[in-house]
């Protein structure tokens, strides 16, 4: 005698299953503080329990560095004895995943300890708390796009050891050009970015455009603003997933890694906000290009905040590679009008569009977090009404010198002598994040590179 069929209780797993009866597993996802996802896979059977009761996940899971290992210096590990947390569903997350073999869906997970709080650790509830400010101090809602830049690169690696561009799907030759914007690009790859765009539509992630940018196999995918920051960050974050998944199915992998190349530019992860009053109205928008003067303020913020926030907008030591004069990534908090030079550019549009772009950041940041941080910024210019000081005009390169802690070190110093940042993220989880990158950072001292070999073996 078969067993009696599934009869899911919850509203929500039971629309999904009625839309996608045929799934069999699902996966349950929490980002970590690198932005890695990690989780476990259940039984669909078993949603329903997790949306009554959770699921235990260890709270070292944001003590894990980039390799997995957990920095026992963050307090996360064996000091309180790998204690389990309690993790619940994002409402509205539980998705299909299209490109498994098997049909799977994914939901993605928040964390609170055992008296119902958030937990401190988790970079999702840093940004919400970063919201709730701005809606009860300031009553305004930010509107938040980003745009994620990323590398296709061969699953087989160059004869260095390096990645190397695909072998374009269109003519079988390896990929040696660049022409950004090309819609050549666009044509040749056709198949997976419209892969992608399925998978994307399906999972309900907002992705708007995609152009090829300034090198071989790299390439931008935009989401769609919206008035919900957490929900940009999901989109985000699920957004990676997607490409990194349709990429592996067409034979590619997809990196976000920040400088793959040493010779060719990195991919950054660019962050668009406007904030809505009461009326709904954009409040940076006053019928002039320059827009108005909590525009002004919030650019101000964002400009005294730069400088200590960079161990969240570069987190590893690849971060650093980015940073080039004359690459389009700024060495410099500044800001000026439709200008790519600089940290932050007011792009051009309609006054009802009016809105900053922050441009700091590698393709390698935890989206929630770079987001907090943007916004943190923003409310700590709005709020102590701070002058950002006259636009660059021209080439900022040019014309100012590096000042942004440029080293992982001096990022990771700059962050913990920080002044502002630790009353919008909390000391205990700035503590959690420092640790966990000095440790992450003091493994990667201690590593000897071919290129050490290669100068020093045999010359010294």
């Amino acid at each position: 005698m078969s067993p009696p069929a599934y009869q899911p209780q919850h509203p929500e797993v039971a629309a999904f299953l009625q839309q996608h009866p045929e799934v069999e597993a699902v996966d349950l996802i929490v980002s970590d503080v690198n932005g890695i996802l990690r989780g476990k896979r259940v039984d669909v059977r078993a949603l329903d329990k997790v949306y009554a009761d959770g699921v235990n996940l260890p709270g070292s899971i944001f003590a894990a560095d980039i390799t997995g290992d957990t920095a026992e210096e963050t307090g996360l590990g064996f000091e309180i004895g790998d204690a389990d947390q309690i993790c619940y569903p994002i409402p509205g997350t539980l998705r299909i995943a299209p490109w498994h073999r098997r049909p799977m869906g994914q939901l993605l997970l928040s964390m609170y300890d055992h008296q119902g709080a958030p937990y401190f650790a988790d970079p999702r509830h840093r940004l919400a708390s970063v919201l709730e400010l701005f809606l009860d101090s300031l009553g305004l809602v930010p509107v938040v796009a980003v745009e994620l830049e990323f590398y296709l690169i061969d699953r087989e690696r160059a004869a260095d050891g390096g990645p190397q561009p695909p072998l374009s799907p269109a003519t079988g030759e390896r990929e040696r050009k660049t022409q950004v914007y090309g819609i050549t690009e666009l044509d040749d790859y056709s198949a997976f970015l419209d892969e992608v765009d399925a998978a994307c539509r399906v999972q309900g992630i907002p992705a708007d455009t995609a152009v090829a940018e300034y090198a071989p196999g790299q390439y931008e995918i935009n989401l769609k603003h919206q008035d919900n920051a957490l929900a940009a960050c999901d989109h985000a974050v699920l957004l990676k997933r997607v490409i990194r998944s349709i990429a592996q199915r067409h034979g590619m992998y997809a990196t976000f890694m920040a400088k793959p190349y040493a010779d060719l530019p990195g991919s950054g992860t660019h962050i668009h906000v406007s904030l809505l009053g009461p009326d709904g109205g954009n409040v940076f928008a006053d019928g002039t290009p320059e827009g108005g003067p909590l525009l002004k303020h919030a650019l101000g913020g964002l400009i005294e905040t730069m400088a200590e926030g960079m161990a969240l907008c570069a987190p590893n030591a690849n971060s650093f590679r980015r940073f080039r004069e004359e690459t389009f990534v700024p060495l410099t908090p500044a800001w000026a009008h439709n200008n790519r030079t600089t940290a932050l550019r007011i792009p051009a549009g309609p006054d009802h569009a009016r809105r900053l772009e922050h441009r700091v950041a590698g393709a390698d940041a935890n989206p929630y977090l770079l987001t907090a941080l943007v916004l943190a910024g923003i409310h700590h210019g709005l709020t102590q009404t701070l002058d950002p000081g006259a636009p660059i005009t021209g080439n900022a390169y040019a014309q100012l010198e590096p000042s942004l802690p440029l080293t992982w070190l001096d990022a990771l110093r700059a962050l913990d002598r920080a002044a502002v940042l630790p009353a919008y993220f909390g000391t205990d989880f700035l503590k959690v994040y420092l640790a966990n990158k000095l440790t992450e950072r003091e493994k990667f001292r201690h590593h000897i590179s071919s290129l050490e070999h290669d100068w020093y073996l045999l010359t010294v």
